[in-house]
Parts: structure tokens; C-alpha cells; sequence
């Protein structure tokens, strides 16, 4: 008798028993596109009927731009929205590398980062009650030269950016939030 028969049924069935254990734990598993049907509804409708809450300085309104024209697919704001979305944006340069060939001590930043940072709160607007809310964060870097005005703009396309970015961001955070 080989050492193979005397294991037995028992060991043979062994890798049947893992194999069905793995299937019922996968069967639980839901991967779907993001926008595609949810069980509440369409997840590309349910965006496109989100207003979204006026902009206090020009960043904000970069970023409120950029998520209209995401939540609605270009089509612009709706009518009798269902729901509210409450967006308030801060923003910061600041120079990350500073320049230090010359012997004087005025030395400036030859490159330098902007953070564009939103607290959001998504409610229903019939009954008030939140549906996601978070804050986020993007970077964006830029580099400084030494004409004033090309540092100036380098800052406003950096803002430009990073708030393009943040809006992504927060756009894919609402759809998620909206296709459960």
C-alpha cells in the first residue's frame, strides 16, 4: 500500500473544499464602473443635478468651474437641483528652494509649490441630510523666475492647477458617494 492511499479522501478533497471557500468569498465582491447604474438611480444624473455653493476669491471659483463642467458633462448647472454641494477653499504659495549663489542675504525661492485645499459637504436639499463631506488636497509645483510678472503667473497657472486637480478629486469622492 503507497503512502498516497493511505491519506485517504480526506486530503484529495481538500483543494475542492478551498477552491468553494475562495468562490463564496469572491461572490461578495462588487467592482463596477463608476458611473455606471447604482441601486439608487442613475449615478451620472443624481451628479448632474448637484448646485454647487457660490465662490468667495478666484481660486474657489477655478475650482467650482472645474467641478460644474465634471458633474454635469459640460451642460452647466440644473435648474431644480437635488442636491447641495457647500465648497470652501483656502490656498497657499510658498517657495521651496531658495537660491543661495550670491553672498548677500535677500536670497528668493527658485521654486515653490501652491496648495489648493476645499472642505466639501454634499446634502440632499429636500431633507438636509449629508450624503459625503471631507476635505482634500492638491499640489501644485511651479518654478519662480525672476521677472515679476512671469512669478506672478507662474503662481496663477500653479492655482490654476492644483484647483483642476482638486476638483478631480472631490468630483470622483461625489460620484463614488452618490453610485452606493
Amino acid at each position: 500500500m503507497s503512502s498516497s492511499d493511505r491519506a485517504g479522501p480526506r486530503f484529495r478533497s481538500l483543494p475542492v473544499v478551498a477552491g468553494a471557500v475562495l468562490l463564496t468569498a469572491l461572490s461578495g465582491c462588487q467592482v463596477r464602473p463608476l458611473y455606471s447604474d447604482g441601486p439608487t438611480g442613475s449615478t451620472a444624473a443624481a451628479l448632474a443635478s448637484i448646485e454647487i455653493s457660490e465662490p468667495d476669491d478666484r481660486v474657489e471659483q477655478e475650482v467650482r468651474n472645474a467641478l460644474v463642467f465634471i458633474t454635469s458633462r459640460g451642460a452647466g448647472e440644473p435648474v431644480n437641483p437635488l442636491y447641495h454641494l457647500a465648497l470652501n477653499v483656502s490656498h497657499r504659495t510658498m517657495g521651496v528652494l531658495f537660491d543661495q549663489t550670491d553672498d548677500d542675504d535677500d536670497d528668493q525661492p527658485g521654486a515653490g509649490r501652491t496648495v489648493v485645499k476645499a472642505d466639501y459637504n454634499l446634502t440632499k436639499t429636500a431633507t438636509g441630510e449629508t450624503v459625503a463631506s471631507g476635505t482634500r488636497t492638491a499640489v501644485a509645483l511651479a518654478d519662480f523666475p525672476d521677472q515679476e510678472f512671469a512669478k506672478v503667473r507662474a503662481v496663477r497657472d500653479a492655482q490654476n492647477r492644483a484647483a483642476k486637480e482638486l476638483a478631480e478629486i472631490i468630483g470622483a469622492d461625489i460620484a463614488a458617494a452618490l453610485g452606493r
